[in-house]
């Protein structure tokens, strides 16, 4: 992703090294942050409710050059009054670029239809304005400051702004401030700019006082919303879950949020629900147990994905189990389940089990690598496994596609004890049939045996998924004794397919061709669309 030069008028050359050319190469170096920042954003947001990050990374970036281009077009019809101008146009951006965030989320939740228009349009303006604005800094510029000084010195600041942002959006800014009072702090900051612009030419603008004035409004109305930052995440998201939200932060990797109403606390993730308290014990108990009680002691276990650590409660209900090593991308997920007093109560305090080590890393390159050492950098942990438990989200997207490819299960079946059993969660066969029987496909395309079976659960329909192992999968003859779904006599039932759920002819998911996303999304699409 590149960023776009952007730069702070100077009525003076930046040559040497005097206090005043510092401050403006450091305000190219802001504004170009921002510019890139608002991007970010739009592309962070539309992932959150729009799914398929590629996707929509790709077409806002494109959408914004695009503008940018338009922009730069009508710059030629801006002949007088540049600074004036210029000042206008910084203003506009700080407060639409500013504003994206929240304006976004508040459509989502009272106007998702329009959600869409919204975001390519206010990408588009933002975009737009940028576009006006790269030409007419460089044209007040010129007058003082030779050419090639000036595109060397605004370019190596405008990338340094750029890299600066691109690491911090991520690692720093969406976790501890939110996209809302992300959105918010840049745009002040790009009101900042234009304040200071009109300092530096106060000489030349014919109207200082209402220049000065538009910035301050436009600072105050920016600021008063970063004040009010979580009274519209709340405004927008108590319309948009509708029960009361209990928790709610963004991770480096997720929006997460946790309600609790007449049917018990629900977790959401990017506003996709996973899991339900009054029924997630049907999923977690078909997830586990028909693995668990068919390899009849296992020792060691894995669990990939599944951060509120319900699969591990079940798991631990096994006195065979030596160790459960636990593999969740996000740590935000793993603190709040093992943390929350209310959240930990939900999975029977599993996660502060001796015998549970957490790994925050990816699951891809976990198998990948190998041994690893457990979560207290203790010795590392054996690198084969009685039984995997594969607990990802559905493959709305490239990023958790990858881990339902060819190339995923094969490295799983190499973490995979000879006589073990790994199983994963497979989308609704009834609602995502062709889907489901691609991800089974895919299983059998590395040599591995498969035993898919389906379950239903109130929040989530009929639910799906696949025992995949080394030798033929066995009907246990016993289950642990506490289970409120599960029965040895019902077991069975779960891997008999009616005729609207049987199987279908499947390619196999590559990384390459990514399949199963696209497919998944024309299956679960035509639900939504009715």
């Amino acid at each position: 992703m590149s960023s776009n030069p952007t730069s702070l008028p100077s009525a003076s050359a930046p040559s040497g090294a005097r206090p005043i050319d510092v401050a403006l190469l450091a305000s190219v170096f802001v504004v170009a942050a921002c510019g890139l920042l608002y991007e970010l954003a739009a592309g962070a947001l539309a992932s959150y409710v729009l799914g398929d990050s590629v996707l929509q990374f790709s077409t806002i970036i494109g959408t914004y050059l695009f503008a940018m281009g338009v922009g730069s077009w009508l710059s030629r019809y801006f002949e007088r009054q540049l600074p004036a101008h210029f000042l206008r146009i910084e203003l506009l951006v700080a407060l639409i670029g500013g504003a994206l965030p929240a304006t976004l989320f508040l459509a989502n939740a009272y106007a998702p239809g329009a959600f869409r228009l919204l975001l390519y349009g206010m990408v588009f303006m933002v975009g737009t304005l940028v576009g006006l604005e790269i030409p007419l800094v460089m044209r007040i510029l010129r007058r003082n400051v030779a050419l090639k000084d000036l595109v060397s010195q605004v370019l190596t600041f405008d990338y340094l702004g750029a890299l600066a942002v691109s690491m911090a959006f991520p690692l720093l800014l969406v976790p501890h401030l939110g996209l809302i009072r992300t959105g918010l702090l840049f745009g002040l900051m790009n009101a900042a700019v234009a304040l200071w612009a009109v300092w530096l030419f106060r000489d030349e603008l014919r109207r200082l006082r209402a220049h000065a004035f538009a910035c301050v409004a436009v600072m105050g109305l920016l600021f008063a919303g970063l004040l009010g930052a979580d009274h519209i995440t709340s405004f927008a998201e108590d319309k948009f879950y509708q029960d009361r939200i209990v928790f709610s932060t963004a991770s480096s990797y997720q929006r997460i949020v946790v309600t609790n109403g007449k049917l018990g606390h629900r977790l959401y993730l990017n506003g996709n629900l996973q899991f339900a308290e009054r029924d997630e014990y049907r999923y977690h108990e078909a997830l586990v147990h028909p693995a668990m009680a068919a390899h009849g002691a296992p020792r060691r276990v894995a669990v990939l994905g599944g951060g509120d650590g319900m699969a591990v409660r079940e798991i631990l209900k096994y006195p065979s189990v030596e160790s459960v090593t636990l593999v969740e991308l996000d740590p935000a997920m793993t603190r709040l389940f093992t943390d929350n007093p209310t959240l930990a109560r939900l999975n029977g305090e599993a996660l502060r089990s001796p015998k549970v080590h957490v790994v925050n890393t990816d699951a891809f390159q976990w198998l990948q690598h190998g041994k690893d050492a457990n979560a207290d950098g203790g010795d590392a942990v054996d690198d084969l496994f009685d039984v995997i438990v594969v607990d990802f989200p559905d493959p709305t997207n490239f990023s958790i596609g990858k881990l339902y490819t060819n190339s995923f299960y094969a490295l799983l079946d190499k973490r995979l004890a000879a006589s073990g059993y790994a199983v994963v969660q497979t989308t609704s066969p009834l609602v995502a049939r062709q889907s489901f029987w691609t991800v089974v496909q895919t299983i059998e395309s590395v040599g591995l045996q498969t035993a898919p079976y389906h379950a239903h659960v109130p929040s989530f329909g009929e639910w799906g998924f696949v025992v995949a192992s080394r030798r033929p999968w066995r009907m246990p003859e016993a289950l642990p004794p506490d289970l409120r779904f599960l029965s040895a006599g019902t077991l069975p039932l779960l891997f008999d397919f009616p005729l609207d759920m049987a199987r279908l002819p499947a390619e196999v998911n590559r990384l390459s061709n990514q399949a199963l996303v696209h497919t998944y999304e024309r299956e679960w699409g035509k639900v939504v669309a009715h």
